[in-house]
């Protein structure tokens, strides 16, 4: 006696692959949505790293002489090339604060750049130009006010930290907190306080005249 295997039409096959698909992203949805649910296949994270060890010391010849506060708002976003957003891409609103500061180099000043009279009541100094220092971006007054996400980009986060996203925005606020550093008049700021700073610390050891220039 022989049983006979009945095989399924291609429609049924079709409508069974797609009732899987459904149900895979159903379950992506649920995950995504309901509270704790992440959570089941995050990672805990234990910081076993080693005492920092201390490798150099360097003196520091320049001036910090003035200080920038900056505030960004960065609107990232990323579109997939053939897909609609809802299934793939993103967008993200960000607020990026962060500190320039700008500085004069004290350390290259020899003795042609200063002369000072006989009587040692007049001194002229020539001192570079201020500079910026790289943009500090500050943590705890930057954070993100939305994030959206097509499915398929909530689905993998689920499954693996990405902090990709994070790091182009953040990358995007250190960049432009830069440029507005540079527009912002505060190397001029930073020469100004340095003269004043120089001519009171001159003038309270005798000096009557002080005067500072600038240039290369």
């Amino acid at each position: 006696m022989t049983t006979s295997v009945r095989r399924l039409p291609g429609w049924a096959k079709a409508v069974a692959a797609l009732v899987l698909v459904l149900a895979v992203l159903f379950a992506g949805i649920r995950l995504a949505v309901l509270p704790g649910i992440k959570d089941l296949f995050g990672t805990d994270t234990d910081d076993r790293s080693g005492p920092a060890l201390l490798k150099s010391i360097q003196d520091m010849s320049r001036y910090d002489a003035a200080s920038g506060n900056f505030q960004v708002v960065v609107d990232l976003e990323k579109d997939a090339r053939f897909l609609p957003d809802a299934l793939h891409g993103s967008r993200t609103l960000y607020v990026g604060a962060g500190t320039v500061d700008a500085y004069v180099d004290l350390g290259g000043v020899d003795e042609q750049d200063v002369r000072v009279d006989k009587d040692r009541t007049s001194a002229t100094i020539r001192l570079p130009h201020a500079r910026l220092g790289k943009p500090a971006l500050d943590p705890d007054h930057s954070y993100a006010v939305s994030k959206q996400r097509g499915l398929l980009d909530r689905i993998g986060d689920l499954f693996s930290d990405n902090p990709n996203s994070e790091q182009a925005v953040q990358k995007l606020a250190v960049r432009h907190i830069g440029e507005a550093a540079r527009h912002s008049g505060l190397t001029a700021r930073a020469e100004s306080n340095t003269t004043g700073m120089l001519q009171g610390l001159l003038r309270s050891l005798g000096f009557k005249e002080v005067h500072i220039t600038y240039g290369t």
